[in-house]
């Protein structure tokens, strides 16, 4: 695991500024829990308001566990907080070849990318040299 959290020199000043912090994991989903914890600890360290807390980590979880499962070696996590604006941004080093999974009724599974569209202001995804990006803008509270 790999962890990096820098705000901006203007932040250590007490002034607003961007935060920005990084995590990679193996893309396991043993490994899905410590991303959302992390965000979750992340955001209330950077006074993100509970409400909007909840959605970030919610997209964060549902980001995370589609890496887990379609990444191959590794997924990271970007949390940048600019200006009242929260950027999530999932990385996998897989494609969106899907993994043999366990019969599963069709209604326990597939609401993740809706449930991020519904919460985020925007969404991106991007298929990389290197993998896939996946990016959600939700706005936050000063």
């Amino acid at each position: 695991m790999f962890v990096t959290d820098s705000p901006s020199p203007s932040s250590l000043l007490g002034q607003p500024g961007r935060h920005e912090a990084l995590l990679t994991l193996p893309a396991q989903e043993a490994h899905v829990s410590a991303a959302r914890h992390f965000a979750d600890d992340l955001l209330e360290t950077w006074s993100v308001p509970a409400s909007e807390r909840d959605s970030a980590v919610l997209i964060v979880d549902e980001l995370a566990a589609n890496a887990a499962q379609y990444g191959r070696e590794r997924m990271t996590l970007l949390l940048a907080l600019d200006d009242g604006t929260l950027h999530i941004v999932v990385t996998d080093s897989g494609t969106a070849v899907e993994r043999q999974r366990p019969a599963v009724a069709p209604d326990e599974h597939g609401r993740g990318t809706g449930i991020v569209q519904y919460l985020a202001q925007s969404t991106e995804v991007h298929q990389t040299h290197s993998g896939r990006e996946v990016r959600a803008c939700l706005r936050c509270s000063p």
